[in-house]
């Protein structure tokens, strides 16, 4: 943090999240609980450094109704951090409803992040693996795939459309999804016959009302020119990784990062929103 000039950090669960177990809802409880209470001391220990999005212990829906009341309530969450699937149910799913349900109540904001892809079964708690490249590293092309599925669902399922005052934050430059909104938006309006009305426009607007994009991982120079068709100075916020991304590494991609948005913002001051303002209004509006 001192290095890079980083005054807070919002720290999180990534993948493979806190329920490791499936069908061992009992672990993921206390888990989740345990991992809860060490960032909400943390922050509360040094609150001008330190927040934390909380963990829920899904795909075990009761039991994460109970500690997002509790990680908001009791330990002061500043949002609640999911995973793009749940042991194969992807966020979007009918199963997840009542949890969007509360988020909305609440306003929360929701930071979704990328996990290793996977198949439930109908009627079974038991999940295959969906790895075809299984030679390569999960975050290495994987995650921006998953990203793009978990969004898509919560599009095409109508999550986003009864959840207008949740606020989504998208990691890794929102993976492979920016692409493929005209398509999926288009493909399900006119070729699937499923009655949907979905237009690319819809979904375009709604990204830039109701996401922020994360510029974490390698986003510079390439996949930033595609993130910037769709939002804005407004919506991007800086992200490291850190710690599964070395230090070394989050050093040279800041660098990169830094250099890079000059070029598609020359004015310092939003540039000064993307590294500081937009996380700020952020936080300043937790649910």
């Amino acid at each position: 943090m001192q290095n890079l000039s980083i005054t807070k950090s919002i720290i999180s669960i990534t993948s493979p999240g806190t329920h490791l177990v499936p069908g061992d809802d009992a672990l993921a409880r206390k888990l989740t609980r345990e991992c809860n209470t060490f960032a909400a001391e943390l922050s509360h220990r040094r609150p001008k450094q330190f927040g934390f999005w909380a963990s829920l212990p899904l795909p075990d829906v009761p039991a994460s109704l109970d500690e997002l009341t509790y990680a908001m309530d009791e330990l002061h969450a500043d949002g609640i951090a999911l995973l793009t699937n749940h042991h194969g149910r992807y966020l979007g799913d009918a199963a997840f409803d009542p949890v969007f349900a509360e988020l909305e109540r609440r306003k929360a904001t929701v930071f979704i992040h990328p996990t290793a892809p996977c198949i439930a079964h109908s009627g079974s708690r038991d999940v295959t693996p969906a790895l075809p490249l299984s030679q390569y590293p999960n975050p290495m092309f994987e995650f921006f795939f998953d990203t793009a599925r978990a969004a898509i669902n919560l599009f095409l399922s109508g999550t986003v459309s009864r959840c207008p005052n949740v606020t989504f934050i998208l990691s890794h430059g929102a993976g492979a999804l920016p692409p493929l909104i005209e398509r999926f938006s288009s493909f399900a309006t006119a070729v699937t016959g499923l009655g949907m009305r979905l237009s690319s426009e819809t979904v375009k607007e709604t990204l830039r009302r109701q996401f922020f994009v994360d510029l974490a991982g390698f986003v510079f120079p390439d996949q930033i020119h595609v993130v910037v068709r769709y939002v804005g100075a407004k919506q991007l916020l800086y992200g490291s990784d850190w710690c599964y991304t070395p230090t070394p590494t989050v050093l040279m991609l800041a660098e990169k990062m830094e250099e890079g948005l000059k070029e598609f913002f020359p004015d310092e001051e939003a540039r000064r929103e993307i590294f500081l303002g937009n996380a700020r209004r952020i936080l300043g509006r937790r649910g």
